[in-house]
C-alpha cells in the first residue's frame, strides 16, 4: 500500500482544526514536535487557542481504545462510501539527516520537521510524502533540500480572486430588441416590476443587480425572483437624485446606487460590500444606519465594530472600558460621522452637543472578542475590515444576529493584514460566496473611488 503521507505543521491545526480529517484515504503524519508546540498553544481565550484545544479533542477521540500506534490511527472519511485514511505519530526516534549549518539554527521546530519529511522520504522511496504548512519560509526551504511541499489549501472558497461574486451582471447590447416586446411589466405601490423568459436568467441570482451599459440607456434593477427560465425584475431607486438623499448622501456612481438599494431594503438581512480605500463602503453604510434607526426606527441601536489587527507594531495597552479600547480603532467611524453630522455654527454649542449625544447614545462600538454567546435582537450591525476575519470566526459572528437585526460585512480583500489568511481563504470572500444564493442577503463589490483626485491616483498609481 503507497498512499501517499502529509506530514502536517503545527500552524495548519492552528488554522483548521479539522485538519487531520481533509486528505481522504492518504496517511496524515504528526511529529513529535507539533504536539509539543500545540500544547504550548493551548491555553488562553483567542481564536488559535480554541483551536488548538480542539485538536487535542480531535486526538483524544480517536486515540481512545487504541492499543498500538505504530499502524496508525484509522481516521473517518469524510465522503460517505470511501475509506479514510491513518493518523501516524512519531513513536521513534528518526535519524539526522540535516545539513550542518542548519542543525546549529535557531528554527528548531522547523527543521525538525525537515529532518522528519527527510527520514520518512528515505525510509519508503515508493511513497510520496508531502510536508504541509502555511509557513512560507519553512516551505522553501523543504523545498531546496528536495521535499515536496504544498501549502494547506482545502479551505480556499475559490481558486481565482477573478470568479468571486460581483453582485452585478451587464445585459448584452441587443436585449431590449431581443426581448423588449414580449417581457411583461406592471406597477404594484409606486414600484415597477418586469418578467423576463429567457435561458440568460439561469445566470441570475438573487437580489443580483442587471443593468444595460448603452449609453443613453439607464435600466437598473435587481433580481427580485429567478427560477425554472424566468425572471422577476424589479426598477432600482435612484439614490443619486438628490431628492432621494440618505442623510444628506447620495450615490455617486452606479455601484454606489446599488449598495444604497441593498443597505435601505429591509427585506435583506445581510449586506456585504467589497471594493478598495475611497469606494464609499463606511460612509454609505453608517448613512443608512442612520437613517432607519434614528428617522425611521427600523432598528435600536447601531453596532459597530471591526477586528483589532494593527497595521504597524502594537501600542499596547490600552486603559478603559470595552468601547473606550475600541475607540482608537474607529478612526474610520469617527472620520465618516464628521460628513454625516456636519458642524453647523447657526445651532451654537448646546445644538451640536446635542446632536453628538444623540449619536453616541445610537451608535455603540463593541469588541469582536466579546461576541461568543450574544444575541442582538432589532440592530443595525456594522462588522468593518471584514476580509482580516477567518471562515469559522465569520460564522460565529454572523450567529449572534436575532430576529430583526441587519448585519453589513466591509473590506478589502487585497488589504488582509491576519498571518496566514489570504484572498481566497479570508472569511470576507467565504460569506460572499455562500451567502450569493440566498433570498434575504446581497452582495456588491465598489469598484470606483470617491475619496478625492489624490486618493485615486495612489490606488492605481502604488
Amino acid at each position: 500500500m503507497h498512499t501517499r503521507l502529509f506530514i502536517l505543521d503545527t500552524n495548519v491545526l492552528m488554522h483548521d482544526p479539522s485538519a487531520i480529517f481533509r486528505f481522504q484515504e492518504h496517511a496524515v503524519y504528526l511529529p513529535m514536535v507539533v504536539l509539543e508546540e500545540l500544547d504550548a498553544a493551548k491555553k488562553g481565550t483567542s481564536e488559535v487557542s480554541r483551536n488548538v484545544r480542539q485538536v487535542s479533542r480531535f486526538l483524544d477521540e480517536l486515540m481512545q481504545g487504541q492499543e498500538s500506534l505504530t499502524e496508525g490511527v484509522p481516521l473517518p472519511s469524510s465522503e460517505v462510501g470511501k475509506a479514510g485514511g491513518r493518523l501516524f505519530f512519531q513513536t521513534r526516534f528518526l535519524p539526522s539527516l540535516l545539513p550542518n549549518d542548519m542543525l546549529q539554527s535557531s528554527s528548531h521546530a522547523d527543521n525538525c520537521l525537515i529532518n522528519t519529511a527527510l527520514a520518512l522520504q528515505k525510509e519508503d522511496a515508493n511513497r510520496r510524502v508531502t510536508l504541509v504548512s502555511k509557513d512560507i519560509t519553512l516551505r522553501i526551504k523543504a523545498h531546496v533540500l528536495g521535499i515536496h511541499v504544498e501549502d494547506y489549501t482545502t479551505d480556499k472558497v475559490l481558486d481565482d480572486m477573478d470568479l468571486l461574486y460581483s453582485g452585478e451582471y451587464v445585459l448584452p447590447a441587443d436585449f431590449w430588441e431581443l426581448h423588449g416586446q414580449k417581457m411583461q411589466a406592471w406597477g404594484e405601490q409606486k414600484h415597477t416590476y418586469y418578467v423576463i423568459k429567457d435561458p440568460i436568467v439561469e445566470q441570475w441570482l438573487p437580489n443580483q443587480f442587471i443593468y444595460t451599459a448603452v449609453e443613453g440607456d439607464n435600466f437598473e434593477a435587481i433580481v427580485k425572483k429567478v427560477g425554472n427560465g424566468e425572471a422577476t425584475l424589479e426598477l432600482l431607486k435612484d439614490y443619486r437624485l438628490e431628492k432621494n438623499n440618505i442623510w444628506g448622501i447620495t450615490a455617486r456612481n452606479r455601484q454606489q446606487n446599488f449598495a444604497l438599494n441593498l443597505l435601505m431594503n429591509p427585506e435583506i438581512d445581510f449586506v456585504s460590500l467589497v471594493g478598495s480605500a475611497g469606494t464609499g463602503k463606511t460612509l454609505l453604510t453608517l448613512a443608512a444606519g442612520l437613517a432607519q434607526t434614528l428617522d425611521q426606527a427600523k432598528y435600536r441601536e447601531i453596532i459597530v465594530t471591526r477586528v483589532t489587527v494593527p497595521l504597524g507594531e502594537d501600542i499596547g495597552f490600552l486603559p478603559g472600558t470595552e468601547e473606550e479600547k475600541m475607540t482608537p480603532w474607529m478612526g474610520a467611524l469617527v472620520d465618516n460621522l464628521e460628513v454625516l453630522n456636519p458642524v453647523n455654527n447657526d445651532t451654537g454649542d448646546w445644538g451640536r452637543a446635542a446632536t453628538a449625544d444623540l449619536l453616541n447614545n445610537r451608535i455603540k462600538i463593541r469588541s469582536l472578542n466579546f461576541m461568543r454567546g450574544r444575541t442582538f435582537l432589532n440592530r443595525y450591525i456594522i462588522l468593518d475590515e471584514a476580509q482580516n476575519l477567518t471562515s469559522k470566526q465569520m460564522k460565529a459572528f454572523i450567529t449572534r444576529a436575532g430576529v430583526g437585526t441587519k448585519i453589513v460585512c466591509l473590506g478589502n480583500v487585497a488589504q488582509i493584514d491576519t498571518p496566514y489568511l489570504t484572498e481566497t481563504t479570508s472569511g470576507l470572500t467565504y460569506v460572499v460566496d455562500r451567502f450569493k444564493t440566498w433570498d434575504h442577503s446581497g452582495h456588491i463589490t465598489l469598484q470606483r473611488g470617491e475619496r478625492s483626485r489624490l486618493a485615486d491616483f495612489a490606488n492605481v498609481a502604488l
